[in-house]
């Protein structure tokens, strides 16, 4: 399967209740970002993958994800089916959430469904959230690739390896554009935490490498791990080092270290040093 043309550097965006995030997303595509992708825990309903896809002209938009245990096939495929009506080819269906006991007989069903469809789902339009080996495996044999989230470049390395050239992987990687240690990693303590107990992530942090403890007490060394924070020349080294391991494109999810503000200024700050 051919790589989608994702460009190298995407973001992030928060949906707001007020809205604004229709005006983020048409500043983020006018600052260069070539793909704005919505992260799953913001989709109580898909009405924001239309939302922001209406609200921007031509940036491919991503749902990073739609998760498996809360909307069927159908909801998939209608949305789909809706968007290549209104704007085609702007729709990055991504994949997950297939928690449980069974999840790769699980994500395989689901992807069945898809295919099943009347218009179909393609494999072409849709990428899934993996991390193990087996769930690499079905992002390279039945969806365009993978878009993981929480991991290192050595994983992005081995991802590449599993998923051969023609798959396309997305990693996802937290942003702190902040040099203070402490601040830093205190800013994405609570959204990372929350993540080492869902899921299959905590499996793949042991897998890369983190012990009990790390996971368990959100150590230091987890933090810098997993997250890309610092000045803008640290943070952009570590987001070079997924590049040269093999990803497509890194997807920045900046996260400012007043929980209350937007990141206007950290996302022009990034798309000046990594864009141009």
């Amino acid at each position: 399967m051919t790589r989608l043309d994702l460009g190298p550097i995407g973001v992030t965006l928060d949906v707001r209740p007020d809205g604004g995030h229709l005006d983020d997303a048409a500043m983020l595509e006018s600052l260069g970002y070539s793909t704005l992708w919505i992260v799953g825990g913001q989709l109580a309903t898909l009405d924001p993958l239309r939302d922001v896809i209406g609200a921007t002209r031509t940036v491919p938009v991503g749902s990073a994800i739609i998760p498996a245990r809360v909307y069927a096939p159908e909801d998939v495929v209608a949305l789909r089916r809706d968007l290549e009506t209104s704007h085609p080819g702007r729709l990055i269906t991504g994949l997950g959430g297939a928690h449980g006991d069974h999840p790769l007989r699980t994500m395989n069903a689901y992807l069945d469904s898809l295919d099943a469809a009347d218009p179909p789902v393609p494999a072409a339009a849709r990428m899934l959230s993996a991390l193990g080996p087996r769930m690499l495996e079905l992002s390279r044999d039945r969806a365009a690739g993978a878009v993981p989230l929480l991991v290192t470049p050595e994983f992005t390395a081995d991802a590449r390896r599993i998923l051969g050239d023609e798959a396309t992987l997305a990693v996802m990687e937290y942003v702190v554009l902040e040099s203070d240690p402490r601040l830093a990693r205190d800013t994405v303590r609570e959204p990372i935490g929350f993540l080492t107990r869902v899921g299959g992530y905590p499996k793949n942090l042991r897998r890369m490498g983190f012990t009990e403890e790390d996971i368990a007490g959100l150590s230091d060394r987890l933090i810098d791990g997993l997250v890309a924070w610092g000045d803008l020349d640290t943070v952009t080294a570590r987001l070079k080092r997924h590049l040269d391991a093999g990803a497509d494109q890194v997807v920045l999810v900046v996260r400012p270290t007043d929980p209350n503000a937007i990141p206007h200024k950290e996302w022009r700050a990034l798309a000046d040093a990594l864009i141009g």
